[in-house]
């Protein structure tokens, strides 16, 4: 393994124990180690992350107070498959960790080698079983990354005496936007997985651009990779309460509702007649998004 990532881990703008472990333990592996840090303070804690071994921090950016799984996970398969990508993913096994190694397996269709308390440089991993009476190794085949799940302890932390890594941006979550921001819109067009592909956002977008409003998506689009985080309108994502809300190709899970539902004028488009988004709508179109948007972009433009 010539290349290796750690997932870095912090708390009030310190590094967990469990992300020291890890560094120290990719130092013993060989090749440069890199962290993947998330936050708004992530040059306050770079230093000592170098301090254990980082030559490299790659800073996802600031994910405000949502869970940080769909976002990070989203940024590092993003690198991976830009060609950005490292022999091997080291992760703590911890709620954010799990969460994040999980969705990350799902994007970049790669396993999980989970619970591990040893891993050695040709990347022969250790797993205790039986209540920790009985030890079985494993290993992966095929391409990388590796991705590995470590419990916490399993390594020692020690300092390495490195200096100050470089702090690299590579996406940070933030609203880049003409038009008003999400929260603060008065028009507010959502859109959901009944557009059928990530190419059919951009009607989204121009229909809030005509209407003077914001561009907002739901979770399983924000997931599969279509739109920002930043995007997200739920219960994960940013709540807001314009005077219009028109969600389009959106069914109405519980956790999108949650974050829309105080909308003053709720209008819904779907071709799904039972919808549950249509029983908190104030105007309902039962009908084909991909006829219904097109259209009333066309008037909106043709009245100037």
């Amino acid at each position: 393994m010539d290349r290796i990532w750690v997932l870095a881990e912090a708390f009030e703008g310190k590094p967990l124990s469990g992300t020291l472990e890890l560094l120290t333990k990719a130092r013993e592996l060989g090749g440069p180690v890199e962290a993947v840090a998330w936050g708004a303070d992530v040059d306050g804690y770079a230093a000592e992350l170098g301090m254990y071994g980082a030559s490299k921090v790659y800073s996802v950016g600031d994910v405000g107070a949502a869970l940080p799984g769909a976002p990070v996970a989203a940024a590092i398969a993003a690198q991976v498959q830009a060609g950005n990508k490292p022999d091997a993913l080291l992760v703590a096994q911890t709620y954010d960790g799990r969460d994040i190694a999980g969705r990350l397996s799902a994007r970049l269709n790669i396993g999980v080698l989970t619970n591990l308390v040893g891993l050695g440089a040709d990347g022969t991993t250790e797993h205790a079983i039986f209540g920790g009476s009985t030890i079985v190794k494993a290993r992966f085949t095929g391409d990388t990354p590796y991705l590995f799940l470590v419990r916490p302890k399993s390594f020692s932390a020690e300092e390495a005496g490195g200096g100050s890594p470089e702090v690299v941006v590579k996406q940070r979550h933030v609203e880049e936007h003409a038009g008003p921001k999400l929260d603060e819109a008065a028009v507010v067009v959502s859109g959901g997985r009944g557009l059928g592909e990530a190419a059919k956002y951009e009607m989204i977008e121009e229909l809030a651009k005509l209407l003077k409003g914001a561009p907002g998506a739901s979770r399983a689009i924000v997931d599969a990779g279509w739109v920002p985080y930043s995007y997200q309108v739920g219960q994960t994502g940013k709540t807001v309460k314009p005077t219009v809300y028109i969600a389009c190709g959106i069914s109405g899970a519980t956790q999108h509702m949650v974050g829309m539902k105080g909308a003053k004028n709720i209008i819904a488009i779907n071709k799904d007649q039972e919808a549950p988004i249509f029983s908190i709508a104030d105007l309902g179109v039962v009908g084909d998004v991909h006829k219904v948007v097109p259209k009333l972009i066309e008037a909106l433009r043709a009245r100037g």
